[in-house]
């Protein structure tokens, strides 16, 4: 086993991303983690999964409500590319993420730091982050 891998399987933190890696999960982790503590973010992430579970509820959601429970975490961007995001995925075949990273730079809010991360804890597909 490569040394950086047993480092971080006896190091890493356990995060609820962690623990249901689907294509939703990581992509709010990834951007609510942007510029954010994770400390920070862990109590925003639970509650907007509460309101908005998956593609579909965040797409339909108001603007404002979406901004609202963003609250506190800043960088507001985040929640609106989020937001619009939600809505192109239920646009795109099956309603589902892509997970060619080539793909995922065409949505909105996605560079290329996210698309890795994305593709690769997502889809498990070799892609830098």
């Amino acid at each position: 086993m490569p040394l950086l891998h047993r480092w971080f399987k006896h190091h890493q933190r356990p995060l609820p991303w962690r623990a249901s890696p689907t294509p939703y999960h990581i992509t709010v982790s990834e951007f609510m983690c942007q510029q954010t503590r994770i400390a920070t973010v862990l109590p925003y992430y639970h509650r907007w999964l509460r309101r908005f579970p998956n593609w579909s509820a965040l797409a339909r959601a108001p603007q404002s409500i979406v901004l609202r429970h963003w609250e506190g975490l800043g960088y507001y961007r985040r929640a609106r590319f989020l937001h619009s995001l939600a809505k192109s995925v239920l646009r795109l075949p099956q309603g589902r993420l892509p997970s060619d990273p080539k793909k995922l730079l065409q949505l909105p809010g996605i560079g290329d730091y996210t698309a890795g991360a994305i593709a690769s804890i997502a889809f498990n597909v070799p892609a830098p982050a």
